[in-house]
């Protein structure tokens, strides 16, 4: 069974997985699916469409804007924006109100376990590599290999992760400082080391 604050804004067509959360404030639009145990937050925005695997958790006043997908285990931190227009605008070149009609949305793709800072920006269409994290404040425009540390405006590679999320140290192969696994880099990712 899931939980739904008083205050939040959850359209009937939308589909909440058993175990989920919606805090106070949070809109979900219609069509959107959440998995089961996932979390939204206060204030948080679930765009129509927008799919979430199970255990997602999206923090306060994040903007998950359609037609973004969110693979299982995805952290969504506070204030983070998904967006969905790549050439934003609020009239037509004759003046014109655009709607719905008048723009293609495309989305941000976030594979599982990925996670993303407080306040970062993901400029659709960009595809978020499994596990990666986004750095707080990160502004991201092109896709992100799984497993990569980004950060900066506009974000890039500044190291590697592992699925606990700490950053491998750089010791001549990057070394993950939990599982104590090796890896070296290949064709724009990671290769684990066999000892």
């Amino acid at each position: 069974m899931s939980s739904v604050e008083a205050s939040a804004d959850v359209s009937a067509s939308s589909d909440i997985g058993k175990g989920s959360k919606i805090w106070h404030l949070a809109q979900v639009r219609e069509g959107a699916r959440l998995g089961e145990n996932c979390i939204i937050g206060r204030g948080a925005y679930i765009g129509p469409g927008v799919q979430l695997g199970n255990n997602c958790k999206v923090q306060n006043y994040a903007l998950v804007y359609e037609p973004a997908v969110l693979g299982e285990g995805v952290f969504i931190g506070q204030a983070v924006v998904l967006t969905n227009d790549v050439f934003p605008r609020a009239i037509n070149a004759d003046g014109t109100v655009k709607t719905e009609d008048d723009w293609d949305k495309v989305g941000v793709t976030i594979k599982e376990g990925a996670a993303i800072g407080a306040r970062a920006v993901c400029i659709a269409p960009v595809i978020i590599g499994a596990w990666a994290t986004i750095a707080a404040g990160a502004v991201v425009t092109r896709d992100v290999p799984e497993f990569a540390l980004v950060a900066g405006v506009p974000a890039k590679r500044i190291g590697w992760v592992g699925k606990a999320g700490l950053p491998h140290e750089d010791s001549g192969s990057w070394v993950c400082p939990h599982a104590g696994n090796r890896y070296e880099e290949h064709d724009g990712g990671l290769r684990q080391l066999v000892d």
